[in-house]
């Protein structure tokens, strides 16, 4: 596989509520995004009837940026299928060694300094 992952963030589920919460109605849950934290800490907080699979709410997760989402996840345990959570963006969820793992495509990559 010719792909490369870029570490982007990590994504750990909470039970509580946290200052700059935003609620991503389709997912019934609340973020504080990764782009607010100098470390890349992504804070998720479900709705118990979120559809979120049980994994993601409850294991933290370690997201990477790819060229191509679809390549990334040929031939591995597909947890989220592709998604479009936020314009100009594509992510997908897998499963390794029982951990969540996101991929995130975008249409014009982020600065990752």
């Amino acid at each position: 596989m010719s792909e490369r992952f870029r570490y982007h963030h990590i994504g750990i589920p909470t039970d509580q509520p946290r200052d700059g919460e935003v609620y991503l109605e389709k997912y019934k849950m609340w973020v504080v995004g990764f782009e607010s934290n100098p470390f890349g800490v992504e804070w998720l907080r479900f709705d118990v009837d979120s559809p979120i699979p049980d994994l993601v709410k409850k294991v933290p997760h370690v997201a990477f940026v790819v060229d191509d989402l679809h390549e990334a996840i040929a031939g591995r345990d597909v947890l989220i299928e592709p998604n479009s959570p936020s314009e100009g963006v594509t992510v997908a969820f897998i499963v390794d060694n029982g951990a969540p793992v996101e991929f995130l495509e975008y249409e014009v990559c982020p600065d990752l300094k």
